[in-house]
């Protein structure tokens, strides 16, 4: 390695407190989550008190009707990303020790399954309600960047979900001992900061683009839009980080060093480039189709 940046030396909890015998932590991933959901609520209704942004400058939802809306994306984003995990990445364990997937302290989370709740969560809050599912579905993606921004840096701090070895000046040595063992690699181990790409493309130049076309281009005016473009924008850029993203555990072998979930001979894709396609192919649905009824 010619060029290795060293991991600073950030803790992953803010504080702890003893009470009663059990020690309580703040962790900069919990405040990540609260601080992210606290900035996404705040965009969307600010968003929904602008009636300049929507058709006939009528908000589909008003700061109240948010406020409802906001307990069942958490619920969403809680039981779609466990879920996720346990479907998407370990089932065969989970299978064997089904009373685990409540040990939502033990981590294990899927964005694409979080996604999946979300949707869910909203479109059934908008059949309660007799709201326009896509105008409601496209506040919700406005909101979404903030807390894909926090959480891929807390990822970072956490020292997990890091990339495969590189020797690029920016490759970071992450001090875990997993991050450490790198076979072909002599000496201490530089890793992609895969966290921080996924943090700069999901949530950064995502999450403006999103306000850009909201406040700019007048996108609430076509139902589906901005939906779609958080869909095709965070699922091809996910795509993309995944080539240096290191592979998950579960899928490494001998023969299959790469992790990759469907192979192609030598090649083939990982599993969240494969939840990706999806999520890409929906999402240019929902563009072309607001494209056209506008």
């Amino acid at each position: 390695m010619n060029a290795i940046l060293p991991f600073p030396n950030i803790s992953p909890e803010i504080f702890s407190i003893t009470l009663f015998g059990m020690e309580f932590a703040l962790r900069w991933y919990a405040l990540a989550y609260i601080v992210g959901i606290l900035l996404g609520w705040r965009l969307v209704v600010a968003a929904a008190r602008t009636p300049r942004l929507w058709q006939n400058e009528q908000p589909v939802m008003t700061p109240g009707k948010i406020e409802d809306l906001l307990f069942w994306v958490i619920l969403g984003v809680i039981l779609g990303g466990r879920l996720g995990y346990v479907l998407f990445y370990q089932f065969n364990y989970y299978l064997a020790h089904p009373l685990r997937v409540l040990q939502l302290w033990e981590g294990g989370m899927s964005f694409h399954g979080g996604a999946i709740g979300v949707i869910l969560a909203a479109f059934f809050f908008t059949k309660r309600y007799q709201l326009n599912t896509l105008s409601v579905g496209d506040l919700v993606a406005l909101g979404l960047a903030p807390g894909l921004f926090l959480g891929r840096v807390a990822n970072f701090i956490n020292a997990e979900l890091w990339g495969r070895p590189t020797d690029l000046p920016w490759g970071v040595a992450f001090p875990t001992q997993a991050a450490q063992y790198c076979p072909d690699v002599i000496g201490i181990c530089a890793r992609h900061p895969s966290q921080l790409y996924e943090a700069l493309l999901e949530g950064l130049v995502l999450g403006l683009l999103l306000i850009w076309l909201v406040w700019r281009r007048g996108a609430f005016k076509r139902p589906g839009l901005v939906m779609g473009v958080f869909l095709a924008g965070y699922g091809t850029a996910r795509f993309a980080v995944e080539f240096v993203r290191q592979p998950d555990a579960q899928f490494v072998s001998e023969g299959n060093p790469l992790g990759l979930a469907l192979q192609f001979g030598g090649y083939g894709l990982t599993m969240g480039q494969l939840l990706c396609i999806p999520m890409v192919l929906v999402g240019l649905f929902f563009i072309l189709r607001a494209r056209r009824a506008a």
